[in-house]
């Protein structure tokens, strides 16, 4: 792969992972106790979860310049 500005062949592909979310929430975990007892703590695990996304791009290592896949 040759860079798109310099022409360069040195260049890499990254992969970037992010997260956002969470897998547990407290206040629904504490409320699910109050109501339901031990068993209610799992309340807390309902709701929206961890949602990982991933993005990959090439990266110059000459110029620095950064391309989508």
């Amino acid at each position: 792969m040759k860079c798109e500005k310099c022409g360069s062949e040195n260049c890499q592909i990254i992969q970037e992972t992010s997260t956002s979310g969470s897998d547990f929430s407290a206040s629904k975990g504490c409320c699910g106790y109050l109501l339901f007892g031990p068993l209610g703590i799992l309340c807390g695990l309902c709701g929206k979860g961890k949602q990982v996304k991933s993005k990959g791009y090439w990266i110059c290592n000459d110029c620095g310049n950064k391309w989508t896949v």
